[in-house]
Formats: C-alpha cells, sequence, structure tokens
C-alpha cells in the first residue's frame, strides 16, 4: 500500500490533538491533584482542551483540586495553545513554502499565523516570543506588587506569572479559588491595578501577532499602518468603548448595584474587555441582566483578532459585515480607508458567521435537550466554549458527561476553526469552462 502522507494541516491539527491527549493523562495522574487520587477521563480531557484552547471553562476548581503540579501542567497548555499553536502553524508555513507546496496550501497557512505576506515568517515569529516574553513579564511584575503582600512571595509570585500568561493568552483560568469568598476576579473588581493590568494583557494578546509586528514596522503611525491593521485597532477601539458605556447602563440595578460610579465605571470596561475571549469574570455572570448576558454573548462570539491567542468569529470579520451591510444599504462598493473590501473576504466573512452561529444553536438545542438547562444558561455555555471564551453561568460542572463532552468539542472546534474554515474557503478551485448563467433572486 503507497505510504499515505498528511497534509501540513493535518499535521497541525493531529500535533494539537496530541498534547491535548498527553495533557489529559498527565492531570488524571494522582500528583495532579492535591487529594493524591485519580482524576476521571472526562474532567481531565475537558479541563486539558480548555487549556491548550485557552478557553478557561472547568468541571473542578483549578485551586482547589489540582496540586501545583497539576497547575503548572496547565499554565504550560496555556502557553501552548496561545503561543505554541501559533508557533507551530507558523513552522509549518515555512515548511510548505521551501517544498514550494501548492498556493492555497501556503495561503491557508498564512492566514491562519496570522500573516498576510509570504515574507517574514520567521522575524515574525521572533518578535512573536519576544513580545510574549516581555508582555507576560509586565504583567507579572504589575500583578505581584498587589499578589505578594496578600500571599507571601511563593505563592504571590505563582498567583503573578500564573494569572499574567493566563490573561496574555485570553485563557482566563485561575488560581485563587474563592478568595474571599469570590470567584475569579470578583474579590478584586474595584482594584484598579489588577483589573487594568489584566484588561490590557487581554487586548494586548487578542490584537494578532500582525498587529504589533505592524505597529513596530511604522513606529506606531496610524496613517501608515497596513488596512488589516487599521481596522482591528478600530474595531477593537469601538469594541471596547461602546459596551463599556452599555454596561454602565445596563448593569446599574444588576450586577453592579451598590458600586460607585468610578468602581461601576471600572467594573463595566473590564466586562467589555473579558468576554473577547479571556474568561476571567469581576462579577458573577448569573448575575447579569438579561440585557447585559445577551451583550456578553454578543462580545463573546465576535472575539479577538485573526492570528492572536484569542478565538472567536473575529474582529476584522464582523467589521466586513457592518461595512458591506452599511455599503449595501447605501447602494455602493463597501470601501473602508480608501480600500475596498474584496469579494473573497466578504464571502469569507458571511460563511463564517452563518457557521458559527449554526454550531451554536444546534449546540445550544442538545444541550438543552440532555441536561436540561435554561435556555439562557445553555446559549452562554455554548457560544463560550466555541468563542474559547470561558465566562460561564455557573452550569458547567453539573452538566452530565454528554454535555461536558459536547462543550469539549465545541472548545476544540473553535479553537482549530480558523483552520479547518481556511481549508473549505481557500482551497483550489477546478477551473469550470462553462461560466453559468445568473439567476434573479429576491431577497429580504
Amino acid at each position: 500500500m503507497k505510504k499515505r502522507r498528511l497534509t501540513p494541516v493535518q499535521a497541525v491539527i493531529l500535533s494539537f490533538m496530541a498534547v491535548i491527549a498527553l495533557g489529559a493523562l498527565l492531570l488524571m495522574c494522582p500528583f495532579s491533584s492535591r487529594e493524591g487520587v485519580w482524576t476521571g477521563f472526562i474532567d481531565a480531557m475537558f479541563t486539558a482542551t480548555s487549556a491548550a484552547c485557552v478557553t478557561g471553562l472547568v468541571t473542578l476548581d483549578t485551586a482547589a483540586h489540582w496540586s501545583g503540579a497539576g497547575q503548572g501542567i496547565i499554565l504550560a497548555l496555556i502557553q501552548i495553545g496561545g503561543l505554541g499553536a501559533m508557533t507551530i502553524i507558523t513552522g509549518f508555513f515555512v515548511s510548505v513554502v521551501r517544498k514550494r507546496s501548492s498556493l492555497s496550501s501556503t495561503r491557508m497557512l498564512m492566514q491562519a499565523a496570522g500573516n498576510d505576506s509570504f515574507t517574514g515568517q520567521v522575524r515574525l515569529v521572533k518578535r512573536l516570543f519576544l513580545g510574549t516574553v516581555i508582555f507576560e513579564l509586565t504583567g507579572a511584575v504589575l500583578l505581584a506588587i498587589r499578589f505578594v503582600p496578600l500571599f507571601g512571595w511563593g505563592r504571590g509570585l505563582w498567583f503573578s506569572v500564573f494569572h499574567s500568561v493566563s490573561a496574555f493568552c485570553n485563557a482566563g483560568f485561575d488560581v485563587l479559588g474563592d478568595f474571599r469568598g469570590g470567584a475569579s476576579l470578583s474579590a478584586f473588581a474595584s482594584d484598579p491595578l489588577i483589573i487594568l493590568t489584566i484588561s490590557a494583557l487581554i487586548v494586548l494578546g487578542g490584537l494578532g501577532f500582525i498587529v504589533w509586528d505592524d505597529l513596530i514596522n511604522e513606529k506606531f503611525h496610524f496613517r501608515r499602518l497596513k488596512f488589516h491593521s487599521k481596522i482591528v485597532l478600530v474595531t477593537t477601539a469601538v469594541l471596547v468603548v461602546f459596551p463599556t458605556a452599555l454596561f454602565f447602563l445596563l448593569e446599574g440595578n444588576a450586577a453592579f448595584a451598590g458600586t460607585g460610579v468610578w468602581n461601576r465605571l471600572l467594573m463595566s470596561f473590564f466586562q467589555a474587555v473579558t468576554p473577547r475571549t479571556a474568561g476571567f469574570a469581576a462579577v458573577p455572570m448569573s448575575s447579569l441582566s438579561d440585557a447585559g448576558a445577551v451583550l456578553t454573548m454578543v462580545l463573546m462570539l465576535i472575539g479577538g483578532s485573526p492570528g492572536s491567542t484569542a478565538g472567536g468569529i473575529k474582529t476584522t470579520t464582523i467589521a466586513v459585515m457592518v461595512i458591506c451591510t452599511a455599503a449595501s444599504m447605501k447602494k455602493s462598493e463597501p470601501v473602508a480607508f480608501k480600500r475596498r473590501i474584496e469579494d473573497d473576504t466578504v464571502r469569507q466573512a458571511t460563511a463564517i458567521v452563518l457557521i458559527y452561529i449554526a454550531a451554536s444553536v444546534a449546540a445550544s438545542m442538545v444541550l438543552c435537550a440532555v441536561d436540561a438547562v435554561a435556555l439562557r444558561d445553555a446559549a452562554f455555555e455554548v457560544i463560550s466554549a466555541i468563542a474559547t471564551v470561558g465566562l460561564s453561568t455557573g452550569i458547567t460542572a453539573s452538566l452530565s458527561g454528554v454535555g461536558k463532552l459536547l462543550l469539549t468539542a465545541l472548545m476544540f472546534a473553535g479553537r482549530i476553526g480558523g483552520l479547518t474554515m481556511a481549508i473549505a474557503l481557500t482551497g483550489e478551485r477546478s477551473a469550470s469552462p462553462v461560466k453559468q448563467p445568473g439567476g434573479k433572486l429576491i431577497v429580504g
């Protein structure tokens, strides 16, 4: 039989699966739990997938169940999932170029790596590593200012490093447990140092590596930036400013009730940033108003930017949809920053949005049927999983084995979704000798 060679895409996906499987096996072992007992396969697989896919959903409390070794394994999976995955993809990209593989394969890996040109990949990887070290180290130092006095040097430094890496990789894992009676970052909801540091790491990690590279090359001159970078930066700013104002208005008598104006503004800002696939929480998600929960789900589904540590349909995708909608209303071409949006980009963005929405609706129906949870909770959990966010209304641990496996599959699909969609949308097209006639279709 002829040996079957794996395509670069298959190799990347299988490598990712292998990392998750190894992580799950290690987390199952007694040395990974505080009690020194074996952890169930489903919970270990769920945690490993959540960490490697930088999601943050948990079935077991990270601080209470996992030992120092277990937390270290989770942190390693987060770093591999956030930084390593992009490096692996870029490495395969370079290999594809050197072997002169098909243009479609090269283009697909290029987009997954977050680059828009066929050169400079090695330099991008070097800057990726350097930038990651600088941002995570700076974040750890700032967090240590608060954590070391509270927890001592040992635990304080560990907490600082863990949360800095988790925030920059948009993972949302925390090891604070029920500190001061609150989950995640609830105990620090009014602490500007913690909230602003975590928020900055989330935004920086979610911008995308090509944007970093462009900002450095152009010395932060906005007008000189590439079209992609301009769209990402403007869309990111809009998705922070307007949701902050909306949360400030919507949650005054709900999740933020009883807080002062400045604390309410700080919490609103954090609530606008963290759904962009980070997963940290300053208030319980179950305390959000219905309007606030819908807004959070929309932000979770949008996610971060291409080629970043974040998931979701991506900021550029939603920007294309908005620009095209506005152009359709004006009966003009979709244009931004004096550049026209290409037809292939519009088709790709439309397909991505429809796929994510269809998958979210179908999975929500299944979760409601299997575990009999409320629709709001099911939709929130499903979107959080497929967009690799990690926020939860608190039902994750109580789900059945089928429910947990469903979320596990969604987290994995959400993390490698860009790859699989790129295969379908940028694959080689067979030349058609005959162009079919157009047909009139009434829509709307």
